[in-house]
């Protein structure tokens, strides 16, 4: 284009709603992807290390959530949400949305984890560790590209999430950034420049995330040990 109009992004970055959406899905995508790669890895480290009855089925149970649509239990979820007295709430938007990224975790992290040779666990055992030992201090540190992968996944969904918090959050003071594109489009709808700012500004957090975690998500995707 010519000229280049960088006005437009000034007067987006100069309301106070927008750099509100951003603290609210800055919270809601942290505490996110803390709780799923929290509660993935440690799913995942049992069902690939451990062996008990009924492992495969359970595994299989979390597969079986990549097949369901969020969007197909969006109104019991909401019910519950509101019987629990959870909308209008971070908790509230969170929680489903960890839930709901637990399926794709564990199913790239056990193989990964399960990877690992069973000579390195005995080696870690001789020198006196225990299993929970083996996991904190050996298995984390070695698996890091397979936990930024999913953590990269769990924060750009969780960023670029549009229908829960719509369902969920009520509050203006509480809307995320999607939320926020909306609001703007409706209330500027004529200001076509302006909206294209908006939504590129939007963006740029998710997709700067993942430019700079681009690397280890394809270690992470690769596998674990080699050779």
């Amino acid at each position: 284009p010519d000229p280049w109009v960088w006005e437009t992004y000034g007067r987006v970055v100069r309301q106070p709603t927008f750099w509100r959406d951003v603290a609210n899905s800055t919270i809601v995508a942290l505490a996110t992807t803390v709780g799923v790669v929290a509660l993935g890895v440690c799913a995942a480290f049992a069902l690939a290390r451990y062996k008990f009855r009924g492992r495969e089925g359970l595994y299989a149970f979390f597969t079986l959530g990549l097949l369901f649509p969020a969007a197909a239990g969006i109104l019991p979820l909401y019910l519950l949400l509101r019987d629990l007295h959870l909308t209008n709430t971070y908790l509230g938007v969170i929680i489903p949305q960890v839930a709901f990224q637990l399926p794709i975790t564990i199913v790239i992290l056990r193989p990964f984890l399960a990877a690992f040779p069973d000579e390195l666990e005995d080696a870690a055992f001789i020198d006196g560790t225990s299993r929970l030992g083996f996991f904190w201090r050996i298995l984390l540190p070695l698996s890091r590209p397979a936990l930024v992968t999913v953590g990269v996944l769990a924060f750009v969904a969780s960023w670029n999430a549009f229908l829960l918090p719509l369902l969920v959050l009520q509050n203006n003071d509480l809307h995320t950034l999607p939320l926020g594109v909306q609001n703007f489009s409706a209330q500027y709808s004529q200001d076509t420049a302006g909206i294209l700012a908006y939504t590129s500004l939007a963006m740029m957090p998710a997709l700067l995330f993942f430019s700079l975690a681009e690397r280890q998500i394809v270690g992470g995707l690769q596998g674990a040990v080699k050779g």
